[in-house]
């Protein structure tokens, strides 16, 4: 054997190392994809904010009970619209008591009331919280012992309802989410490269990035390190699949121009490693940051989504960065067959043929123009974003389809109180609990009010004097989560703190949603400028600049807040969304302002380079054009990847999955190909102050003839 072959069989060692790894690692860690949910919580309770008055009352509460208790409620309407009698309601009583001691329910049973139409029986069976998998059967037990009292339909609503609802809702997430986000990818994938392997290559890196990810995941929840719901689970898989997806093909954009080139794949995977390896770090930095800056939320559910998301980044960009080189490496050019450049021809000369050399003629002959019309087109969008509702999904939108849980709400609306079920909490000094009661009583939009008693139900003896304080329970005459209900628990709070040395709180479903929607505001007002400064920071060390990082952040917020104004046009007249959860804003801010800067970093590190050479005139029209294709494809998956979020039936998911998805494609199309370069190529060099590019002279127009 020669000596020659010794150093080139030992180059190959590291990515075959390389490669062994990953698969070994792939192997080891891939279920944990399938696996996350079993360490999810969909208890929304458990996300409340720490600091909030209905978390005190959380606390509070335990006192009053053994144990704390999830509601399930049952109701009864005639199944022929008639009135319902004594005989039907001493049935539903009967009904109610047969299923104490089954499966989760705990403490005493509600006897049936009768609605004031006779046309509804109402009950109420608690529930243990933490039922996990055994909550569809004690609810399909309770309503088999509720359809024994003939002639009536039976409806569950109340808290466990909702939570039966959304586990099925969330049941599809490990499968059907991840099948529809990666199938989707592929196809993309082989409609850009018209390549059979390199799409395939690229799923794999990113199935064991989500499965890397995953495992960590998976640990530090079953740890209760961080917390984890349906929505983080989702989010993490998506994000996950459409960012290693977009670092691969960057990566794999440069590794093919290099090959063009060079006809060595060891050379030019060092060259495109080079230059393509600081703008993918910059980019992940940029989101892992900005989700990390969720750590500063006061709700618990944004802060696990922080740490949960940029692991998943970290994960996403060591695969694009060690898998998906080594393999490229292995097999060269034949990552590319059938389409790949044959060895020894190079790849056109930027700017010569092609749509983006159009888009950058264009560019070049009118930049003020260009600039002028996009930038009046965002901002027309962006007036319609204070019409967006962010106060909360009222109940019966909480789910795209029908859910029985939705339903049987509806009809207890329409029978009894709207806060029946649901009623607002207070907790009170035992010495004040008449003058609290009464107060409470006086309130606008308070149905009735009742003390708890010893017998553990309300109204129903001796009050219940625990430490000295008492719990009061008032039905709310709207429904628990509308924005009437909420009024009324500002009023409520206002007529019970006023009561002097009651020392009350007021809790309760409605009381959470409220403290929820505040808190989330507060977040935004904390979060938003923090994640814009981490951005800024990391743009100005990429490239080297002050006034262009702060163009690219002031275009990508743009780009926000023009995506929210047609979200708000489309939420209403086309999904018929009356608002959108509290957090949805701030979710869309994050992903939508750091993935979008990814485009920027992408296209702005590549006109750097080109400017360093060529001048800022050509380093803008070539990075144009050699980057336009990958950083368009690289949109359309990622946008793609968050519209399977719409395959889950949640408004919530539904909404950041439209809001991310449109916004990556206008951030792609519009901001990044138009917007971004008509404005560096009108500024010029001065861009780039007080970078050295913003010293150096323009180049000649002559010199540019040939992009031009």
């Amino acid at each position: 054997m020669s000596t020659a072959s010794k150093p080139v069989r030992r180059l190959f060692l590291v990515p075959v190392f390389l490669v062994l790894a990953w698969l070994v690692v792939g192997g080891a860690f891939g279920s944990y994809a399938g696996k996350l949910g079993e360490v999810a919580t969909n208890d929304q309770a458990s996300f409340l904010p720490q600091s909030a008055e209905s978390t005190r009352v959380v606390e509070a509460q335990k006192a009053f009970s053994s144990q704390e208790t999830v509601p399930a409620v049952v109701v009864w309407t005639s199944a022929e619209g008639e009135e319902l009698g004594p005989q039907q309601q001493k049935e539903a009583t009967a009904a109610l008591a047969s299923v104490k001691g089954g499966t989760g329910v705990t403490g005493e049973v509600s006897p049936a009331l009768l609605s004031d139409d006779r046309k509804a029986l109402e009950g109420v069976v608690q529930l243990k919280p933490d039922l996990g998998d055994e909550l569809p059967d004690a609810l399909a037990e309770i309503r088999s012992a509720a359809e024994k009292v003939p002639g009536t339909v039976v409806g569950l609503a109340g808290p466990a309802a909702s939570q039966a609802d959304l586990s099925d809702a969330f049941a599809g997430i490990d499968g059907l989410l991840l099948g529809v986000a990666l199938v989707t990818v592929l196809v993309i994938l082989l409609l850009v490269y018209r390549s059979v392997l390199l799409p395939l290559i690229i799923i794999v890196g990113a199935v064991f990035a989500l499965g890397v990810s995953c495992a960590i995941v998976y640990v530090l929840a079953d740890h209760d390190i961080v917390r984890v719901d349906g929505q983080v689970q989702g989010i993490l898989s998506i994000l996950v699949i459409g960012a290693a997806t977009d670092y691969a093909l960057l990566l794999t954009a440069r590794f093919r121009e290099e090959l063009g080139r060079c006809p060595d794949r060891w050379t030019a995977m060092r060259a495109a490693l080079r230059e393509s390896a600081g703008p993918i770090a910059a980019s992940a930095a940029t989101v892992a940051l900005g989700l990390l800056a969720l750590l500063l939320s006061d709700l618990t559910n944004n802060r696990a989504l922080g740490p949960v998301g940029a692991i998943g980044i970290v994960c996403s960009v060591l695969s694009a960065l060690t898998f998906l080189p080594a393999v490229l490496v292995l097999l060269g050019r034949a990552a590319y067959w059938p389409s790949g450049p044959k060895k020894g021809q190079a790849e056109p000369e930027a700017g010569s043929t092609g749509i983006w050399s159009r888009v950058a003629g264009l560019v070049d002959r009118s930049p003020r123009k260009v600039w002028a019309v996009t930038l009046v087109g965002l901002v027309a969008c962006a007036a319609f974003m204070p019409t967006l509702n962010s106060k909360g999904v009222p109940l019966e939108e909480i789910f795209v389809n029908e859910a029985p849980s939705v339903t049987a709400q509806e009809t207890l609306g329409r029978h009894f109180p709207g806060g029946s079920g649901n009623p607002a909490v207070v907790i009170a000094g035992a010495d004040r609990s008449k003058q609290v009661a009464a107060a409470a009583e006086e309130v606008p939009g308070v149905a009735s009010v009742s003390v708890m008693s010893s017998s553990g139900r309300p109204g129903a003896g001796e009050p219940l004097v625990v430490d000295g304080r008492v719990r009061i329970d008032a039905t709310l005459s709207a429904a628990a989560d509308s924005d009437a209900a909420k009024e009324t628990i500002t009023k409520l709070r206002d007529a019970v703190h006023a009561v002097p040395g009651a020392d009350a709180l007021v809790g309760g479903y409605t009381a959470q949603q409220y403290d929820t929607q505040k808190t989330a505001e507060h977040d935004r007002n904390i979060i938003v400028p923090v994640v814009l400064v981490i951005i800024l920071v990391i743009l100005i060390g990429l490239l080297r600049s002050l006034l262009m990082p702060l163009l690219l952040v002031a275009t990508v917020a743009l780009n926000f807040l023009a995506t929210l104004g047609i979200s708000s046009l489309v939420f209403e007249h086309v999904f018929g969304f009356s608002g959108t959860d509290s957090s949805v804003p701030l979710y869309g801010f994050v992903f939508l302002v750091a993935l979008g800067v990814d485009y920027n970093i992408f296209l702005m590190s590549r006109v750097r380079e080109e400017s360093l050479i060529h001048g800022t005139r050509q380093g803008v029209l070539r990075g144009l054009t050699t980057t336009g294709g990958v950083i368009t494809s690289a949109g359309v998956v990622l946008a793609a990847t968050f519209a399977a979020l719409g395959v889950i039936p949640l408004a919530f998911l539904v909404q950041i999955a439209f809001i991310v998805a449109f916004g990556v494609l206008l951030d792609t199309l519009v901001v990044r190909s138009l917007l971004v370069p008509a404005l560096v190529r009108d500024i010029g060099p001065t861009a780039w102050w007080p970078g050295v590019l913003s010293r150096s002279r323009e180049e000649t127009p002559e010199k540019a003839e040939s992009l031009t």
